[in-house]
């Protein structure tokens, strides 16, 4: 389990560039023998995107994991109040998308302190 203070950045519509120069400033860092920021991200193409990982009941899951600390499955599907197959299927998804972790033992948990939203609007058309 992650000990320091962690912050998950989701980020929807940003462009490979930034995504680049922040792996480059890393680099960068490391030649130099300084310790790196850790940067935790996601990137999605659209909102839509965001919105099908990140669904209402998969936040309400994870604020449950960051209220109660690790817990099997089955715990966090009666805390919950949802049927456990639904409530694993969420898990297996929100670990895939880097916002919960599994541990040794199997008991799922909220590893972030923090997690940061970021949309990119699109670029203004000319007139």
């Amino acid at each position: 389990m992650k000990t320091e203070s962690a912050v998950l950045h989701l980020t929807v519509g940003e462009p490979m560039t930034a995504s680049l120069a922040r792996a480059s400033a890393a680099m960068k860092s490391a030649k130099q023998g300084k310790s790196a920021q850790p940067y935790f991200g996601v990137g999605f193409d659209d909102v839509g995107e965001l919105f099908s990982v990140f669904t209402p009941k998969r936040w309400e899951l994870i604020g449950t994991l960051r209220e109660g600390g690790a817990m099997t499955v089955a715990e966090l599907a009666r805390q919950l109040k949802r049927d456990y197959k639904n409530v694993y299927n969420d898990c297996e998804r929100l670990i895939e998308w880097m916002a919960i972790e599994k541990d040794a033992a199997g008991l799922v948990y909220a590893p972030y302190d923090e997690i940061v939203v970021d949309m990119k609007l699109p670029d203004r058309r000319a007139a």
